[in-house]
């Protein structure tokens, strides 16, 4: 195993090893404790050898993102359109399912890097292909945001509900009643959204499926809105008094 190490450092150093040490570093320890340093000792080099092919740490931010969004699925052929949108989709999701700080350092960037360029380009094309207007695909894209990458910003966090799990359950009684006097209608939600400890999804909402549902819902929507013909156009100009 030694030699096995020595050799693989004996390797010579380029940009796509660099990037790719950097993202399975990631994987194992988290985004938070990536460094050059921390990097570079990985990789059996000293930190300066790293800037020969990454300027900075944003740089290296960057590249990861390109690693992490070439790992997406091409297009899937096929006449439907929201079959192949979706398919992709769901391959983005899959892939941010496996590095899990990628939506966080994706939403960090200033501007979108080349490969997310380059994969928004792909799927404004599969809309227009599909038949939808540049109007509405335009709002398409803004309607869809970051689902396209395969990742959605949650309203309610539940890693607080996760972590209510380890109070006893007459604090939890507690806290439901005081939720339900000064907000009912959250707590009405709260409490029809949780599961039986035997359920398929646990106690917590299913994330596969709510991020699904919301996939369908929207596709349904543009294909309604392609099918009517819809423009901005045609939309109130002023909001009711």
């Amino acid at each position: 195993m030694a030699q096995q190490v020595e050799a693989a450092r004996r390797v010579p150093l380029n940009r796509d090893r660099v990037l790719r040490a950097a993202v399975a570093l990631a994987d194992d320890t988290g985004i938070e404790s990536l460094s050059m340093r921390r990097l570079a000792q990985e990789l059996g080099v000293v930190p300066m050898a790293l800037y020969k092919h990454v300027a900075n740490k944003e740089q290296l931010l960057d590249g990861m993102v390109d690693v992490v969004v070439g790992e997406i699925d091409p297009p899937a052929g096929g006449s439907d359109w929201k079959s192949v949108v979706r398919q992709r989709i769901l391959s983005a999701r899959r892939v941010l399912l496996r590095h899990r700080w990628a939506s966080q350092v994706i939403e960090s960037r200033t501007s979108p890097t080349p490969a997310v360029l380059e994969y928004l380009d792909s799927m404004i094309g599969m809309f227009r292909a599909g038949g939808l207007s540049l109007d509405l695909t335009h709002h398409v894209m803004h309607a869809m945001g970051s689902r396209l990458l395969g990742f959605s910003q949650e309203l309610f966090d539940d890693s607080q509900s996760n972590a209510s799990r380890s109070v006893d359950a007459e604090a939890q009684a507690v806290a439901r009643r005081q939720m339900a006097g000064k907000y009912p209608h959250i707590a009405e939600l709260a409490m029809t959204a949780a599961h039986d400890e035997e359920s398929t999804v646990g106690r917590s909402c299913d994330d596969q499926f709510e991020f699904e549902f919301a996939l369908d819902l929207l596709l349904d929507g543009f294909e309604r809105l392609r099918q009517q013909g819809w423009t901005s156009a045609n939309r109130p100009t002023k909001r009711p008094a």
